[in-house]
């Protein structure tokens, strides 16, 4: 039996624009095995927007179902979406989305409060991922005082830090040089393989799509194609 993170049953997502009926994602069904890459690339306005916010919970779907980790969840509560968004969901922006004003640890650690988890036991858990990422020198550092590429690595931390099943990235890479966004495509490559954690990530990179072992092309709200590469 497949083991599978996310599966996405016939969904589709309509918006109201005045009185006019806006159809933004339509009837799209896929599924996302543990530990898989994964990219969505579409044009603008395609609905690649949409759909992560309906894998991250964010938004509900008007039909269909999104299942993460084996949970259905459109019919639940705000309460138990915000559990399972801390204890299943990762998210990594472009902007990284760091609080300048604390350093690197407390960033990563950010998500562990929530679970009234002791402070010493938080600050043990963060500085146990950063390390793994290679920031164990850089803990004390507030973002301001880290690279593009530093600080990427601290919000990828801070996503794995409550172990989720799966990670959403909107264009992780979208404001890092060449080398930096080449270091995090590697680094989601690694968790994916040796931490068993799905990864998808929205890229209008070619390059970065060719790494993934998934693609999902979206065009006017639907699944126009889905190439698995590996």
């Amino acid at each position: 039996m497949v083991d599978y993170s996310v599966r996405v049953d016939k969904v589709s997502k309509v918006y109201m624009s005045g009185d006019l009926e806006v159809d933004a994602v339509i009837d799209i069904s896929f599924s996302l095995k543990k530990g898989e890459f994964v990219a969505i690339v579409g044009p603008s306005g395609s609905g690649k927007s949409t759909l992560m916010h309906l894998l991250g919970t964010i938004d509900k779907p008007t039909r269909g179902e999104v299942y993460i980790d084996g949970v259905a969840t459109s019919e639940m509560d705000g309460g138990e979406l915000a559990y399972l968004r801390n204890k299943k969901l990762g998210f990594v922006f472009q902007a990284y989305n760091l609080v300048n004003g604390i350093d690197a640890e407390t960033n990563v650690a950010l998500p562990l409060m929530v679970e009234r988890m002791p402070d010493s036991e938080r600050r043990d858990r963060a500085d146990k991922v950063l390390i793994g990422l290679g920031l164990g020198d850089r803990l004390r550092m507030k973002p301001t005082q880290l690279s593009g590429g530093q600080q990427q690595r601290v919000a990828i931390a801070r996503a794995l830090v409550n172990n989720p099943a799966l990670i959403l990235a909107d264009e992780p890479t979208g404001n890092l040089d060449s080398k930096s966004g080449e270091e995090v495509i590697r680094l989601f490559e690694n968790i994916c393989k040796k931490q068993n954690v799905t990864i998808v990530m929205v890229t209008h990179n070619p390059d970065t799509t060719k790494r993934c072992d998934r693609v999902l092309y979206i065009k006017d709200g639907r699944l126009e194609k889905e190439e698995v590469r590996r």
